[in-house]
């Protein structure tokens, strides 16, 4: 009885590996669209740009040094920005502009190869 449902589970996780990865980039946010949502809300105050590291607000972290904080994640992100913090303007930012914003932060850990430019 147990083989049938192997079988079953083996052919959804070999049709799920075909699917090309860009159709489930939208989960996950778009880097580039973050790029230009943190370069009209962000810039203001942090350095978004990889190469960037001193921000116009001296206490406003780098887009680059929060990505290669130890430990972030995707999770942790989603987490800070919608929570307040004293140090931060009372922003909302709409879930698929966040999840957009995550994704192009992370693109900056390390290298930045997979940031957008």
């Amino acid at each position: 009885m147990r083989y049938p449902l192997v079988a079953s589970f083996s052919a959804v996780l070999a049709a799920c590996s075909a699917v090309p990865s860009s159709v489930f980039a939208d989960e996950l946010g778009n880097p580039k669209l973050g790029l230009s949502y943190a370069q009209a809300n962000c810039a203001g105050c942090h350095a978004v740009l990889y190469g960037e590291t001193e921000s116009p607000n001296p206490d406003a972290p780098a887009f680059k040094a929060v990505a290669d904080t130890p430990g972030i994640t995707r999770t942790a992100l989603s987490v800070f920005l919608q929570s307040p913090h004293p140090t931060m303007p009372n922003l909302i930012v709409p879930a698929q502009d966040a999840d957009n914003l995550i994704a192009y932060i992370l693109s900056l850990k390390g290298d930045g190869a997979n940031a957008p430019k």
